[in-house]
């Protein structure tokens, strides 16, 4: 090849060069629409250049693509956003931002943020994304990665690193929590003050495990756990005074600390508990416990108090338990009563 041939390549080579350069670069520009009406990507009125476009409006039958929305985008089933969205957007299953969100996300399955959405999300399964804002409601998991400034609601699980409060049916887990965390079964936190769940594993919280009877002379063993504040008690026990049958017992319920000084505290308790022989008929008794309490050691707690206590148990279960009520009442069958009683232990500080 020659040198006019060789001149004449790499000016060819070049020119098609900047020609794809700027051919992308025209494609890339900002493009605007003030509706995106469409099927499904790329049958719209954007075309194949959708993902270009930023939207005030769409409305998309099936799925939609965009750059950016401003105000409203419906979908039936999925809208894809290539940058952020302001305003609202609904779709049957899911809304894909790739970006930031700053107002409503409601979605059938799934909303899935990359970074923060300042706004509210309500998904019928999960939401997901690294920080989130006012609210988070999923019937299944809300999963964010750094912060929520607000709630977490969902109907199993909530995860995330800070969060005002968390609600869920059986499980939360943050490192800091400013409010409430309330769950069906189990809390984890590293800093939580206000946990209710039966069972809390917070950092710099308590945990203990408690030896305990009261005066129906059932002796219980519970592990208390919880905050510095709220706390959880699960329990297994057997009753010491029936005289027909075998009496196990299983406890479970809530409980404040009330502190006084550094030796002394009140603690408050709310509790259920269940005897039976698993057989025909159940004890049932709920009590209001107020329980002074005394460390004797750092990890070594004594208490006892009174309590008021309601039963409702079948005949034959429950009699000779207790002898004085407040009222009762023995029609059709099955005894209740009110009474007070007491309830006296020792903690074994963990």
């Amino acid at each position: 090849m020659n040198k006019h041939a060789n001149i004449f390549v790499r000016f060819f080579l070049l020119s098609l060069f900047t020609f794809s350069f700027s051919t992308t670069t025209f494609a890339q520009e900002e493009r605007t629409s003030i509706a995106h009406v469409g099927l499904i990507y790329p049958l719209s009125t954007n075309g194949k250049n959708a993902g270009q476009y930023t939207n005030k409006f769409s409305l998309h039958a099936i799925a939609g693509l965009s750059k950016a929305e401003t105000g409203v985008a419906i979908s039936g089933i999925a809208l894809l956003v290539k940058d952020s969205v302001r305003g609202v957007q609904i779709s049957g299953v899911s809304n894909v931002i790739l970006n930031s969100a700053d107002g409503v996300q409601i979605a059938g399955v799934a909303n899935v943020v990359r970074h923060d959405a300042k706004g509210v999300q309500i998904a019928g399964f999960m939401n997901f994304g690294e920080e989130a804002g006012a609210v988070q409601v999923a019937g299944f998991s809300n999963l964010t990665s750094k912060s929520v400034k607000g709630l977490q609601l969902s109907g199993f699980l909530n995860k995330t690193e800070n969060v005002n409060t968390q609600i869920s049916g059986f499980m939360n887990i943050a490192k800091n929590v400013k409010g409430i965390q309330l769950a069906g079964l189990i809390n984890i936190a590293d800093s939580s003050d206000y946990p209710i769940g039966i069972l809390n594993f917070v950092k710099n919280g308590e945990k203990s495990i408690s030896l305990t009877t009261d005066e129906t002379a059932t002796l219980m063993a519970s592990f208390r756990s919880g905050g510095r504040v709220l706390y959880g008690i699960l329990g297994l026990g057997y009753n010491l005074k029936s005289d027909n049958k075998s009496l196990y017992g299983i406890e479970a319920g809530l409980g404040a600390h009330i502190p006084v000084s550094n030796k002394f505290r009140i603690n408050t308790e709310v509790v259920s508990q269940t005897l039976s022989d698993f057989k025909s008929g159940i004890y049932y008794k709920n009590s209001l416990r107020i329980l002074p309490a005394f460390k004797l050691t750092p990890q070594l707690e004594i208490f006892g108090g009174p309590n008021l206590n309601y039963v409702d148990y079948s005949k034959g279960k429950g009699d000779g338990l207790v002898k004085r009520y407040l009222w009762k009442d023995a029609g059709g069958g099955d005894l209740e009563g009110l009474y007070i009683g007491f309830n006296a232990g020792v903690h074994f500080i963990l």
